[in-house]
């Protein structure tokens, strides 16, 4: 069944993601940072694993987000353990995110999978690569793998509002790591991706949430449809650069898989561009459902995914 285009009204005209309150004060994320630069990763993980459980304790929706994501996934009834296990997960890869942009890369066993392809097409043949990603696992081992190879040149367009406390504590650790961000929402967002790409460079962006008013699509996706912005694989098809889905999953400990698979346009399709764009969010989706099943607690979106009221279009 072809997926169908929605738009459901809603007084706020953000998702619903932004519409969430940034948890924490810039204090104790200040104090975090000091302490595990200071102290090192090993001291400060137990802090890491209180910080998790306080934070499923007290935040109830987020709480009933990551059971309600978890028992489509796992096939069951998400168990507390579950649930902390999903939290700790995401507290562990922000953690590592002091450590990653301080290019603190010994710590980590960071294994590229799938790169092959995309070496050969940025190396060899020169070509600005988009890599969409999602809020499943570390998008910093990217950037981390990027900067300890000094060939490879990256740019992201990501959102920043809604995380700014924890962006701007994390950029102050190392300012010449900062990345070339290029900020979405904005109208020369689409002028400077292109310029990016013509330069030859990867570009990086979060597809699984919009950054504004957008229009979606309903795919199925663990079970049941849910809403998928369309701005991104718009974007991407306007573009026509090669596209890959890439995710640096967290596999405990140290451990990361950054994982890369190549996102094709249906040349059957010819000069379609809806056919085009919902043939490319499906790939996408396929992608994403993969990855969550191959590690449930990875998928970092804490907020009612499939029944959310959806942004008016503007």
């Amino acid at each position: 069944m072809k997926p169908e285009a929605t738009t459901p009204p809603a007084a706020d005209a953000r998702p619903a993601w932004m519409r969430q309150q940034e948890r924490g004060s810039l204090w104790l994320l200040r104090l975090m940072t000091r302490l595990s630069l200071g102290l090192g990763r090993r001291a400060t993980r137990p802090l890491v694993a209180l910080i998790a459980l306080y934070f499923l304790i007290t935040a109830r929706a987020a709480r009933q987000a990551s059971r309600s994501y978890l028992s489509r996934c796992l096939g069951r009834p998400a168990r507390w353990s579950d649930l902390y296990r999903h939290v700790h997960a995401f507290a562990s890869t922000i953690h590592d995110r002091v450590y990653l942009l301080n290019d603190r890369f010994a710590l980590f066993d960071l294994q590229p999978i799938g790169h092959e392809a995309v070496d050969r097409q940025h190396s060899g043949e020169g070509r600005g690569l988009l890599l969409l990603g999602a809020h499943l696992g570390s998008f910093e081992v990217l950037r981390a793998q990027a900067r300890h190879h000094g060939q490879l040149q990256l740019s992201v367009a990501m959102y920043l509002e809604n995380a700014r406390q924890i962006h701007e504590t994390l950029a102050a650790i190392n300012p010449a790591a900062a990345p070339d961000i290029i900020p979405l929402g904005q109208l020369e967002a689409i002028l400077t991706v292109h310029q990016r790409l013509k330069e030859g460079r990867l570009v990086g962006m979060l597809a699984d949430r919009a950054s504004g008013s957008d229009q979606y699509l309903q795919i199925p996706f663990l079970g049941e449809p849910a809403p998928f912005p369309c701005g991104p694989f718009r974007l991407a098809v306007m573009l026509g650069q090669p596209i890959y889905f890439m995710t640096g999953l967290y596999q405990g400990g140290n451990r990361y898989e950054l994982h890369f698979h190549p996102l094709h346009l249906d040349p059957t399709l010819g000069g379609d561009r809806e056919a085009q764009i919902r043939a490319l969010m499906a790939q996408y989706v396929a992608q994403l459902e993969r990855y969550c099943r191959a590690a449930p607690y990875n998928w970092f979106n804490f907020y009612d995914f499939w029944h959310s009221p959806l942004p008016s279009q503007s």
